[in-house]
């Protein structure tokens, strides 16, 4: 243990942490959003389960690692929107027709 006479440290000079502020164009792109969204997409058109499932787990991520509200919440709406209408058009919708051999 050091005793307090021989703490080369100075809590005079220690300063706060400020956070740079950074504007929204220049944030990181929302990889889980894009995903989100283009999966989404794949769900609605191809009526694939999997891809709509996807959809709503990356849109959670999103969400999750939300970092500017006004921005990427359109995104994620959208992306959680065309996931919803997947879901919805493959479990109640009629059935995709089957192929004949």
């Amino acid at each position: 243990m050091s005793s307090h006479g021989n703490d080369p440290r100075q809590p005079s000079a220690a300063k706060p942490y400020v956070a740079p502020v950074v504007a929204p164009q220049d944030m990181p792109i929302d990889y889980a959003g894009f995903i989100a969204v283009v999966f989404g997409i794949a769900g609605v058109m191809f009526r694939y389960k999997l891809s709509s499932w996807l959809a709503l787990i990356f849109c959670a991520q999103s969400v999750a690692n939300m970092r500017n509200i006004e921005t990427d919440l359109k995104q994620v709406m959208m992306a959680m929107m065309f996931s919803i209408m997947g879901l919805i058009s493959i479990y109640f919708g009629p059935p995709k027709p089957s192929k004949q051999s």
